[in-house]
């Protein structure tokens, strides 16, 4: 059987990468804050595949070490999805008014922990493994009032690109799902209607793609994938 660890799998685009793998037979290691909606997803999942679901903060060294510490007991994983992700202040502020200690948890939330839950798993690594870490078109494009976020998806592409240059061995993703209709895209237009977005369940095939196939190493959007895949 392979493994995947998702982070932020709760909800919206990890939860639903995860019931995709499951169906197609895969083992889960998922992470989340919510307990109470971590606890459902796993009872929905694990009449499906084998589930293993610890909630808890991603950022936190201890918490890593518990998901560490499943990857082993699964027998390693051929699959690491950093989906978390912290948004910041809703609605956004521009960058002269961005509150910078909310700056440092959302860089910490969106650079520096990917990388840190890399390393925690570097061990549970099996052979062909594959890192996909979740970012953003405001990581590329400059959209006022996304300096924060944006600015933290930026770092984590070009991190992931010398990530990959390091471990060719490896196959390292950084992803871009595109617009979702998630609990997220709707805190960040707060009281706007979201419902023109495609439903995340739509970028899981481009991810999917990459997961079980063989592309190089580098920057993909999930939804062209998919309807390539199409």
């Amino acid at each position: 059987m392979k493994n995947a660890l998702i982070t932020g799998a709760s909800r919206g685009l990890g939860l639903a990468l995860a019931r995709q793998l499951a169906q197609n037979g895969w083992g889960l290691i998922l992470d989340a804050r919510g307990v109470n909606s971590l606890e459902q997803a796993r009872l929905n999942l694990s009449a499906i595949t084998k589930v293993i679901a610890i909630p808890g903060d991603i950022t936190t060294e201890s918490h890593r070490r518990q998901l560490s510490e499943a990857a082993v007991q699964l027998g390693g994983i051929d699959a690491l999805v950093n989906n978390a992700s912290y948004l910041g202040p809703s609605p956004q502020p521009v960058l002269l008014d961005y509150p910078l200690d909310v700056l440092e948890k959302v860089y910490q939330t969106n650079v520096v922990t990917p990388l840190a839950v890399i390393q925690a798993m570097r061990a549970a690594l099996r052979p062909k493994a594959c890192i996909l870490n979740i970012t953003s078109d405001a990581g590329v494009e400059a959209y006022e009032g996304w300096g924060g976020y944006g600015s933290s998806k930026a770092a984590l592409e070009h991190l992931t690109a010398i990530l990959a240059k390091e471990n060719p061995d490896l196959r390292i993703y950084w992803v871009d799902p595109g617009d979702m209709q998630t609990q997220m895209l709707q805190e960040a237009f707060p009281g706007e209607d979201i419902s023109d977005r495609p439903l995340p369940e739509e970028s899981v095939p481009g991810l999917m793609a990459l997961i079980e196939g063989t592309k190089p190493s580098g920057r993909y959007r999930a939804q062209e994938l998919a309807e390539g895949i199409g």
